[in-house]
């Protein structure tokens, strides 16, 4: 009677890490592609998990999430997302460029993919269609290709007596070519010389900066990239050190002193991007999935900055924010 007790509790004891195992994982796991750096922008993370939780999914309870970082190198995005596929995730998320996107799109069409992306994803190669995305990819992009001749516009507003606007742009990133061709149109309306600088790595910004600068530009259009996101702090110290200035496509770049910036809400994008990962974890399918449009745009102009770079600013439309932050918001329709 002992011994066929003995047996009885062994077997049990010896199941016990395969029912663990088991139950480990029944928990989804995400994986987070990403081209900026870690841990990106934590206002921008909190949106992407706002969102997540619209569908009650918190990390850490009742989903896991894996975390790749491209650090602006976007030649290692391939390699990562192949790792992500290889560790079985039950969903991919990109961010922080398009080339997160393609990456992951290039590395599975079996496993979900959720993009994120200010470019046009059509254009991109992405989706058949933003309403019929098809496949195993669906997504939320904000506007920033669409308002690159607006920028240029701007800051052509704010410093009308300029004959020649310096140009940053990171060549790597998919979509490139096409705010390039859109920002040369609108310098051509304009009637100002457009001077293109390419740049891809962090390190290289001071150097490229002051080449456009030596080229007597009046004024610094930067583009929308994960990179000069990331060198924020360092692109706004530059252009008060010379007196010169910039546009951008970020709120956040004009918090860390840039002087003013135009574009889509990124927060809104992100946590539309986690909405759309908790509909998928549920069971939704990526096909049937329409490629949400965030239509939010927002302007925004650092007084501070304006009054270090000796501009009077002639935008009447804005409310200050932030002490030293003035700032816009509107919707366009999708």
């Amino acid at each position: 009677m002992r011994r066929r007790r003995f047996i009885a509790g062994l077997g049990t004891t010896a199941l016990w890490p395969v029912v663990a195992n088991t139950q480990q994982l029944t928990k989804p796991t995400i994986g987070f592609l990403s081209g900026g750096t870690e841990p990106g922008n934590p206002k921008l993370i909190a949106a992407f998990h706002q969102g997540l939780g619209e569908h009650g999914y918190a990390e850490g309870r009742n989903v896991e999430i894996i975390y790749r970082w491209a650090a602006n190198q976007y030649d290692q995005l391939p390699a990562m997302a192949a790792d992500l596929v290889r560790r079985q995730v039950g969903l991919i998320v990109t961010t922080a460029s398009n080339a997160s996107a393609l990456a992951a799109k290039s590395a599975t069409r079996s496993i979900p993919i959720v993009f994120q992306t200010g470019g046009d994803p059509v254009e991109l190669g992405l989706v058949a269609s933003l309403s019929r995305p098809g496949g195993n990819i669906t997504g939320a992009a904000f506007l920033t290709q669409e308002l690159t001749a607006k920028r240029l516009e701007l800051l052509h507003e704010v410093a009308p007596l300029v004959s020649a606007i310096g140009y940053l742009i990171n060549p790597t990133n998919p979509g490139w070519d096409a705010r390039m061709r859109a920002a040369e149109i609108a310098s051509s309306t304009l009637k100002v010389r457009l001077i293109v600088e390419k740049l891809s790595k962090g390190s290289e910004i001071e150097a490229a900066h002051a080449k456009v600068v030596a080229q007597n530009v009046g004024a610094v259009m930067v583009d929308s990239d994960p990179l000069f996101f990331a060198q924020r702090t360092q692109l706004a110290a530059l252009s008060i050190r010379e007196k010169v200035p910039a546009i951008y496509h970020a709120g956040e770049i004009v918090e860390a002193g840039g002087l003013m910036s135009y574009g889509g809400n990124i927060a809104d994008a992100y946590r539309l991007a986690g909405s759309y990962a908790g509909r998928i974890l549920k069971g939704a399918r990526t096909a049937e999935l329409p490629v949400q449009q965030s239509t939010k745009i927002e302007l925004s102009i650092n007084l501070k900055t304006a009054r270090a770079l000796g501009l009077a600013i002639p935008i009447a439309t804005c409310t200050r924010d932030r002490g030293n932050r003035m700032t816009t918001r509107d919707s366009l329709n999708a």
